[in-house]
């Protein structure tokens, strides 16, 4: 098994970002958001319970879910939040780890959202989080999903607080949209990582 170093972050704080910088120096990446995405396409036995769950009116006209649809509908009943996290955390977890076992490099970038929400810290080797101003994340969020401040608020506000956050920090990243400085914090933790003590002593 490589050394697994959890990539996190609020939402639209720059994750995506991130793991890209970590890939063009040849890190493989395992995200999270990518399963979650193939384990519900049409055929998959999780696109068949959500659909019968929330009734055909969740589908596109191409037979897709509607993901705006789904969102309105999570980010408005915690009830329905948790119901679909349940279904799909055990699933997406399992193709997780099949995928991280299947790495060959000294170590990888697991991008999981929501590491501290679902408890998922203690699965990775190291945990490095990505903290940038709520003004940002807000902004950013507002304009990659084309919703409103209220919607993008209530998305935010179902995280837990940016200070819980960093407490379960190995390392941080500060991502002020500044991509000369966040290649360098992505550049010296490259290094600390193909040097980790896992590496060293020959586990791995």
């Amino acid at each position: 098994m490589p050394y697994v170093v959890a990539l996190s972050g609020g939402i639209a704080s720059g994750k995506s970002t991130i793991a890209n910088l970590f890939a063009q120096l040849g890190v493989p990446i395992i995200d999270a958001d990518i399963i979650a995405r193939q384990v519900v396409q049409p055929g998959t036995s999780a696109f068949s319970t959500i659909v019968k769950h929330f009734s055909q009116e969740i589908l596109l006209a191409n037979g897709e879910l509607d993901r705006s649809q789904l969102r309105e509908i999570i980010f408005n009943n915690d009830h329905e939040r948790l119901w679909l996290n349940s279904l799909l955390h055990p699933i997406i977890q399992q193709q997780t780890q099949d995928q991280i076992a299947s790495q060959q490099a000294i170590y990888v970038i697991w991008v999981v959202p929501l590491l501290i929400e679902n408890n998922l810290h203690h699965l990775a080797d190291r945990v490095l989080m990505i903290d940038s101003p709520i003004e940002l994340q807000l902004q950013r969020l507002m304009q990659r999903d084309n919703i409103d401040e209220a919607l993008a608020m209530k998305m935010i506000r179902s995280q837990v607080s940016s200070l819980k956050r960093l407490a379960y920090a190995d390392d941080i990243i500060i991502n002020n949209d500044d991509l000369n400085s966040l290649t360098l914090q992505v550049n010296k933790l490259h290094h600390q990582y193909i040097n980790n003590d896992k590496y060293k002593n020959g586990l791995v």
